[in-house]
């Protein structure tokens, strides 16, 4: 009568252990999905602050000016348009100096230019080239500037990144799945003779498997849950101090990256909790001492 208490907070404690460890792991793929997300969104914005400066001849007609803007602003490879009138480029040089060329020189010595930059899928060299190739042949464009090798250099640190995130993901979704794997073959472990005794009465395998499956998929509901309450007041905390991270990720995607937690979570439980039970099936009596 003594040991039957003990047998149930037993295999009670070992629920709650693989309900803890499950949502730890469902909580450091959580974050490595979060920062994924972040990493994203800085990096189109960083490739949307890529293009190229538009300098054009003093001669270059007001027409001239909203024509080549309105052209770049409706084409669909430009994220913005932004005019520097001479004016505006005498201005922002006494703001940034102090000295006035005006009195120096007597004339304004800038050109008016248009600051064009691209959308994301088109922040490479070779995009913004083909891009800016018919501008060369306008007779009121001087120049056009392109920070090529900035542009390169920038493209290149984004893919190590990407790469370098898609490795770690990789390589913590093989490490969840085993430590979940492990977490929840203990469970059924601390069961194995309930599994005998059901097998004892002629109770089938399918019969025999569906309260551990069904246990374990509400384990993996109340680990991913867990794992989500937390990232979502991490996310809430961070958003409040306005941190550079958290603005990259909308609550949208948020809610994408708790669902996936969530599939994950009830997948990888239920499938570790069938191959689990399985096993212990297959075992004699004696096989379960070992």
């Amino acid at each position: 009568m003594e040991k039957r208490p003990n047998k149930g907070i037993s295999t009670f404690s070992a629920q709650i252990t693989a309900t803890i460890s499950v949502a730890l792991v469902l909580l450091l793929l959580g974050i490595i999905a979060m920062l994924g997300i972040a990493a994203h969104s800085i990096t189109r914005n960083i490739k949307e602050n890529i293009g190229f400066d538009i300098v054009l001849t003093d001669t270059a007609s007001d027409a001239e000016v909203n024509q080549l803007k309105s052209r770049w602003t409706a084409a669909p490879y430009t994220a913005s348009v932004r005019y520097y009138s001479k004016d505006d480029a005498l201005m922002h040089w006494e703001e940034e100096t102090g000295e006035n060329l005006m009195d120096v020189l007597g004339v304004n010595p800038f050109s008016g230019e248009l600051e064009v930059k691209v959308k994301a899928d088109y922040a490479s060299s070779d995009s913004i080239n083909k891009i800016i190739a018919p501008l060369k042949s306008l007779p009121y464009v001087q120049e056009v500037n392109v920070h090529t090798e900035l542009v390169d250099s920038i493209n290149r640190n984004i893919n190590s990144i990407s790469l370098i995130l898609i490795i770690i993901t990789c390589a913590l979704l093989f490490i969840s799945f085993a430590l979940i794997n492990n977490t929840v073959r203990l469970t059924v472990y601390s069961r194995r003779f309930i599994i005998h005794t059901m097998k004892l009465v002629g109770a089938t395998g399918s019969f025999i498997r569906r309260p551990f499956i069904n246990a374990n998929v509400v384990s993996g509901i109340i680990s991913a849950l867990i794992a989500s309450a937390i990232l979502a007041g991490t996310l809430y905390y961070l958003q409040g101090i306005d941190s550079g991270i958290a603005s990259a990720i909308t609550w949208p995607q948020a809610a994408c990256v708790f669902a996936g937690i969530l599939v994950i979570g009830i997948v990888i439980c239920a499938v570790a909790a069938l191959f689990a039970t399985n096993k212990y099936l297959r075992l004699d009596y004696d096989d379960m001492f070992r």
